[in-house]
Parts: structure tokens; sequence; C-alpha cells
């Protein structure tokens, strides 16, 4: 169990570089900038990423009287947008996939300066250190993006051929850290039956996605990428402040808990939004 624990963080490193140059490796600044010209969009994108889910995740804790620290959990989420696997799940809905990355792109590059101001300011009695997380997330998520991006631009044929090996790298990362993080926890997570924590991520889930339909214009497409890439959060940076900012394992069982409960309530949802995009009848 004490080599698992040390494996974490490893796991963590892999799944989150390996997102960050898969996604740039894969990528043109032209692909990411494009799609953001709609302003009124992306502002109702901002917004709801960042002023709204936060507020739900802080009024779910509130409501369902959610332990402190699955709370803090879920505000983290709740704080931390741009999904690097939004663009996945807006191809399954047959979704405007142009937006989805560049939305992704510019929600997580916010996040990564929105969470250090964010949890101070919606945790005024826990103590975290806003530069530590910056130092972090610029790190580990920002410089990665950055130089793969450059790559991609001055070495397409390069960075197409290695993309495949990130991809794969970045998807064995998260089945690690998923399954390392419920191994090491398993006692917190069975804790969770019984205190709404479950319930509140599902809310969540649900909540984000039916909030990101309605502000996602008129046009299905934008739409189901905006109420996809509401809610599903940004796992690689939530995983980040969460294990190094918070000792408590509990916060970071929050964050695992409910990507997974995402991940199993989204994929059939796009899916099924494919079919009626294909049909031509909408979800309301």
């Amino acid at each position: 169990m004490e080599l698992m624990q040390k494996l974490i963080p490893v796991a963590m490193l892999v799944f989150v570089v390996s997102s960050m140059l898969s996604m740039g490796l894969g990528l043109t600044v032209a692909q990411i900038i494009a799609p953001l010209k709609n302003v009124r969009l992306v502002a109702l994108s901002l917004a709801v990423n960042f002023v709204v889910m936060p507020l739900v995740a802080v009024a779910l804790g509130k409501v369902l009287r959610l332990d402190e620290s699955f709370g803090v959990g879920l505000l983290i989420l709740g704080a931390a947008a741009g999904a690097p696997f939004l663009p996945v799940l807006a191809k399954l809905a047959n979704g405007n996939l142009a937006f989805a990355v560049g939305l992704m792109v510019l929600l997580m590059v916010l996040t990564v300066g929105y969470l250090p101001v964010a949890l101070p300011a919606f945790l005024p009695g826990v103590s975290v250190n806003p530069m530590k997380i910056a130092r972090s997330l610029c790190l580990l998520m920002l410089l990665p993006l950055a130089g793969a991006l450059a790559v991609r631009a001055k070495l397409p044929a390069i960075a197409a051929r290695v993309k495949p090996v990130f991809d794969k790298a970045s998807g064995l990362g998260l089945i690690a850290v998923v399954s390392l993080q419920v191994i090491v926890n398993f006692k917190s997570v069975l804790t969770m039956f019984g205190t709404r924590g479950i319930l509140a991520g599902l809310l969540f889930i649900a909540i984000g996605y039916g909030v990101g339909w309605l502000l996602g214009g008129p046009a299905t497409d934008t739409r189901s990428v905006l109420g996809l890439g509401t809610a599903q959060r940004n796992i690689a940076a939530a995983l980040v402040v969460g294990s190094q900012s918070f000792t408590d394992p509990k916060v970071v069982v929050m964050v695992v808990v409910t990507a997974l409960l995402s991940l199993v309530v989204l994929m059939p949802l796009a899916k099924l939004r494919a079919k009626s995009n294909s049909s031509g009848v909408g979800l309301r």
C-alpha cells in the first residue's frame, strides 16, 4: 500500500503532462483562436464555467450538508474548467469540434490563473497557497502545452509521429491515477456512501450540462459543446491542486469520484446527443 501511495504522484505527473503534450501536438494556434470570435458565446462560456459552476458547488455543499473535505473537492472541480477530454465528447456528440478545441484551451489557460485567486476567496477558513497552485499549474500544464504547440508549428511531421505516444500515455496515466486513488483511499471512497457525496457529484454534473446547454447559443452543435464542456471539469488541474494543497485525502477522493461519474454520465449522453443531432430533433 505504501508503494501505491508513492506511485500516485508519478501517475498524476504522467497523466497531466502527457495530456498537455498530446493536446498541443495536435493543434495549431489558428485552430484555437478561430472559433473564439463569437464574443457573446465566449463571454457566456466564461461566465458559466468560472462564476456559475463554483457557486453551484458551494450551494450543493451547503444544501446537502456535505463533509467539508468533500465540499472542497467539489469546489475545486467547480473552479477547474477546460477538460482535455472535451474534444472527444464533442466528437461523440457530433458537436462543433472547432469550438470545442478553442473553448477547451481558453478555459484551461484561464483556469491556471483563476484557481489560485478563486479558492482563497471561496475558502476563507482554509489555508491555500495561491503561488504554489499557480506555479504547479504553470509547470505541469501551460509549459508542456506551449512547448508542444511550438513543436506542432515548427515540426508538424514529428508532432504527428509522436502524438499517438502521448495519447496512449495520457489514457494509461488517467487509468493509473484513478485506480491507485481508489485502492489507496478505498475506505474514504466507501465513506462517501451515505454522505450525499455521490448525489452531489451527480447533481453537479447535471446542472453543469443543463446550464451550459441553455447558454450555448441557438445552434445545437455549440449547445452540446458548452453543455458537455461545463459538466466535464478539468480533472488534471483539480488533481494537481487537490493533492498538493490539501492534506485530507477525501478532497482528492471527491475529485476522482466525481470525475468518474462524469465519464459514466457524459459519454452515453454525448452519444444520445449525436443521435438527436443526426435526426434533427433537439434535446431540450
